[in-house]
């Protein structure tokens, strides 16, 4: 162990740790105590940061992949004077503080990701090593190294464990991210007990594997020369990402809990607690004490992050007279500005040629990527099918950052969370394609987004039953409405190219939280502009199609099947029955208009409603009402051609007909 003030500092960060989990009754002592000679290491002589700037786009990245030791990740940010307060870490795990049981993302207070999910935070890395490699790629210039952070992890054996890390770690290794490095904390200790009741691989062996560089630190974990030797072996390291495996114990020095299980997600004890103290000579009376040295110690990061800010400053200011272009884009980008005007680029489609919405999407990649350089994308091995590469885009592969396109290999929820790096790092954003029914090995990362408010842009395609042949696992039933069920997540399903587009133009200009698009197999007809409302509408989630005075009906759809609709309303005039037929791409824009709006839609005295969509009806009664009648899925999908999967399912326009007479004559009787 490390003597002195570096002895006084790493005890502080434990005693914090401890204390804050036991006033909380809740929370993770054993890890950040475990692990703090790592990452005071880390903090105080490797990471380069500016705690008074917490955004400064070129600062190296940490990430508390295993986020349960929060409080190592707040003591941290406290006692190197970022906005952390000692009374917010008193109100650890509390409502409405700054200190929550796991990390959430608040790139303000020095909280680069949301880390509560084991694996997320690792992944999310992957994703931010991609983003310095495209943007040192794009703006650095000979003599003006913009962009040359590093991305620091601290990952415990849950996060190897998850299946997500395998994925994300897999592909670090096949793109060589030498900007990466993992530090292993091997505690040997989770919540059920000793890792090796389930948990006995060769992890160095499984990461060399990888394409991974692996330096294993000895000892005991308090040996912060050889800590710091292998982290900054790592930093140097070329041509690939670093795994530091660092054997630690958790709850380090306390008595009756060091490498006890009891330690991992349990408050330590008062008794425990004072004995531990009186064993590394502080005061077992004192809670939450910071010696003022290490305060002045710690916080010398305040001066060397803004010494090291200023000349990057001064380095930014050079180049914007050197490349002027550059630079507006740069901080055009940073400030969430687009380079073109999208209304310009967007293709037209022609009314006289169906077209499927996933291939209608790819056409608006081409027309709008090549004018949008920060904005990367991929595919999870689906390209030929998600239409996500546009034209003349260059992969992103190892020594060929310069890329835009990311091949992620059969990786989906991999893919979702190494979006979500690249789209939170600015001046970057990112979208990334599969199928809507493999959504659902996204959904972790897909969730984090929305929590958070990741911009992340996820293009889902084979959108329902449509899928025809593949059959009941390939199509899509019940996943629209799980989607819809996430909060800040915008779900859009276009009905045609010209809805795809207008999807296009509205992701593209909000860049407050994450979107989803979910695009069709089949071939739809376009929408004449001439005949029906424009589709410029999709900006307010639903807009009219077909308008009437007095409606008897309104016919509610979303995608393909207001194509359905549409033929409905048309069966019903030949009877004198008067259709409203409303296209409702993205609920959640709908749902935030004026309700005054939301009336011209769907006008409140019309009550007889249908509503006709290729899923399962969950969350339609809200526009539908008691009188409403659904038409569409109830069960899983069937094999075979995808016109006769809507006549078998019963989604055809005489359905939608029959049904709104029903819903008149209930409303009548």
């Amino acid at each position: 162990m490390s003597e002195g003030i570096d002895r006084l500092c790493i005890d502080t960060i434990r005693f914090l740790a401890a204390d804050a989990v036991q006033k909380a009754n809740s929370g993770h002592p054993g890890m950040p105590i475990g692990m703090a000679p790592t990452a005071y290491v880390l903090w105080t002589r490797i990471l380069r940061h500016n705690p008074k700037d917490p955004r400064w786009p070129n600062r190296d990245r940490f990430v508390l992949s295993a986020g349960h030791g929060s409080m190592l990740l707040y003591a941290l940010l406290h006692l190197t004077g970022y906005d952390m307060t000692l009374d917010d870490l008193k109100a650890f795990r509390q409502w409405g503080s700054k200190t929550p049981g796991h990390p959430e993302y608040e790139p303000g207070l020095g909280i680069e990701v949301t880390t509560g999910p084991l694996g997320q935070g690792l992944s999310n890395a992957v994703g931010m090593a991609i983003a310095q490699k495209y943007l040192a790629a794009y703006f650095n210039r000979e003599n003006f190294r913009l962009f040359d952070f590093n991305i620091y992890v601290i990952a415990g054996d849950g996060c190897l464990q998850e299946g997500i890390s395998s994925e994300a770690c897999s592909l670090a290794g096949h793109l060589g991210l030498d900007n990466l490095v993992v530090i292993y904390d091997d505690n040997h200790i989770t919540i059920d007990g000793p890792t090796d009741l389930s948990f006995t691989e060769d992890v160095v062996r499984r990461f060399k594997a990888y394409n991974w560089n692996v330096i294993e630190v000895p000892g005991d974990g308090t040996d912060i020369v050889a800590i710091e030797k292998a982290i900054r072996r790592a930093r140097a390291y070329k041509g690939g990402p670093t795994l530091v495996k660092i054997r630690t114990h958790i709850a380090y020095g306390c008595p009756g809990k060091q490498d006890s299980h009891e330690a991992h997600g349990a408050p330590l004890g008062e008794e425990a607690i004072r004995q531990m103290k009186q064993a590394f000579g502080w005061d077992p009376d004192r809670q939450f004490y910071v010696p003022q040295e290490v305060y002045d110690h710690m916080r010398t990061c305040i001066d060397q992050g803004q010494k090291a800010q200023q000349a990057w400053r001064r380095l930014l200011d050079r180049y914007a007279k050197a490349y002027t272009d550059l630079a507006k884009q740069l901080q055009d980008g940073i400030e969430g500005r687009l380079p073109v005007d999208i209304d310009s680029l967007l293709p037209k489609f022609d009314p006289t040629k169906p077209i499927a919405t996933r291939a209608a999407s790819g056409k608006v990649l081409n027309a709008l990527m090549p004018h949008l350089p920060l904005i990367l994308g991929g595919s999870a091995d689906l390209t030929p099918s998600n239409n996500t590469r546009f034209e003349g885009a260059k992969d992103f592969q190892k020594g060929q950052y310069d890329g835009r396109y990311i091949r992620f290999g059969v990786r989906e929820h991999a893919m979702g969370a190494i979006l979500n790096g690249i789209s939170i790092t600015k001046p970057l954003r990112a979208y990334g394609g599969t199928f809507l029914v493999f959504s659902d090995y996204m959904r972790p990362a897909v969730r984090v987004a929305a929590m958070a408010k990741y911009p992340s842009i996820f293009v889902w395609t084979h959108d329902s039953i449509g899928v025809g042949e593949d059959g009941p696992t390939h199509q899509p039933v019940e996943h629209a409405a799980a989607l819809r069920a996430i909060p800040n997540l915008l779900v859009f399903r276009p009905a045609d190219a010209n809805e795809t587009a207008q999807a296009w133009k509205y992701i593209l200009q909000h860049a407050d939280g994450p979107a989803a698009l979910l695009l069709t197999r089949q071939a739809l007809d376009v929408l004449d502009q001439t005949r029906y409302e424009s589709a410029s509408g999709v900006a307010r989630g639903a807009y009219v199609l077909i308008r009437q005075d007095q409606p008897d009906c309104l016919l509610l759809a979303t995608g393909s099947e207001v194509h359905i609709a549409l033929a409905a309303a048309q069966k019903l005039d030949q009877e004198g029955i008067k259709a409203q037929v409303v296209s409702m791409p993205c609920w959640e824009l709908f749902e935030a208009q004026p309700q005054s709006y939301k009336d011209q839609v769907l006008p409140p005295h019309c009550k007889a409603r249908v509503a006709v969509e290729a899923q399962v009806g969950l969350g339609w009664h809200k526009w539908i009402g008691d009188h409403g009648i659904f038409v569409g899925m109830s069960t899983f999908g069937r094999s075979g051609p995808y016109k006769k999967c809507y006549e078998g399912f019963g989604i055809t326009a005489d359905a939608v007909a029959e049904a709104a007479k029903r819903s008149i004559a209930s409303c009548r009787s």
